[in-house]
């Protein structure tokens, strides 16, 4: 067998030679299986992911399983659950526990102080424009003071709107809605994506220090507040009676009217009958009102007694017939 210079050493070196060969397949294919992976992503049921294509915005996609170009698209992904914020307290400043009174307290519009709390449910409404006009990647809190800032200078306003006792009492759900109203009002004009879906009063009280003269203007309040309903349940009460006594008046006042008109119409007619029989005959008719206006006369006067025209002496014969005989 002839002996050929390397011949041993060029078949030993045979395998890395298949080995090199196959490397760069073997990195692509892996870099290939890399970009495959990278361009399949999934958006969590509480977000959204905000999509860019050579760092402009494309699109907003909804939560499930996406694609996207790798090393071309980039993928920012949002959480829009609904968050809760419990206000006041100060913006930039770790949560208290208890928020001291002093930071609560407000002035309302009849010049009274008064603590209030409320509660602001809110979530991100646009990705895009949360993420590119107010969004601080490395500051998680800044929309939080954002929206603290807003609902403080809201409140303040809307508080100083109302007395202590509508602030108090029957308007504080007024207040709330008024309240969350204007602040999505503010944060539209901001164009920052947040929108607020609900603000309630939570805790709404006098400071401590004039809270027991509070206590006893409410007693007095709810002490009226009992007399007038006794007022009203007594008027009540006699209202039904003075009423009927009312109609009653009223009734028996026409039903006099109406007799009386009766009446005038009566006398009105007899007199006219009177007029005409006088122009028929005036002798007769006179001489007949002169009988009926003695008859009258004569029936009021107890004693009576009657002289005839002719008697010429002095002296008058009287017999006492209404008397009665003596013996």
């Amino acid at each position: 067998m002839p002996y050929e210079f390397g011949g041993p050493r060029s078949r030993a070196s045979l395998p890395w030679d298949r080995v090199l060969s196959i490397l760069p397949l073997a990195f692509l294919g892996l870099g290939l299986l890399i970009l495959a992976l990278s361009s399949v992503y999934t958006v969590a049921p509480h977000e959204k992911a905000v999509v860019l294509r050579f760092g402009k915005y494309l699109r907003t996609v909804e939560p499930g399983l996406q694609f996207r170009i790798p090393l071309v698209d980039q993928v920012l992904k949002v959480s829009v659950e609904e968050r809760s914020l419990r206000l006041p307290y100060a913006a930039g400043a770790e949560r208290p526990a208890r928020t001291p009174e002093d930071d609560t307290l407000m002035l309302t519009g009849d010049l009274n102080a008064a603590s209030v709390e409320w509660t602001i449910q809110w979530k991100v409404a646009q990705p895009d424009d949360f993420l590119f006009r107010f969004h601080q990647p490395g500051d998680e809190r800044f929309p939080e003071q954002m929206i603290t800032t807003v609902a403080q200078t809201v409140m303040n306003r809307l508080v100083g709107d109302y007395s202590i006792d509508e602030v108090l009492t029957e308007k504080r759900g007024e207040i709330g809605e008024e309240a969350r109203q204007a602040m999505q009002r503010i944060l539209d004009g901001y164009a920052c994506g947040v929108a607020i879906s609900d603000l309630q009063m939570q805790r709404v009280s006098p400071p401590e220090k004039v809270r027991p003269s509070f206590d006893q203007v409410n007693a007095s309040i709810q002490q009226r507040d009992q007399l007038e309903n006794e007022a009203n349940k007594e008027r009540n009460k006699l209202r039904p009676k003075a009423l009927a006594e009312k109609d009653k008046a009223v009734r028996e006042a026409e039903g006099y009217a109406d007799r009386r008109r009766a009446e005038s119409r009566g006398e009105i007619e007899a007199l006219l009958a009177k007029y005409h029989a006088y122009q028929r005959a005036p002798e007769v008719t006179r001489q007949r009102l002169y009988l009926e206006a003695m008859q009258d006369v004569l029936r009021q006067v107890e004693s009576k007694v009657v002289l005839d025209s002719e008697l010429q002496s002095h002296l008058l014969p009287l017999l006492p017939l209404d008397h009665g005989a003596k013996p």
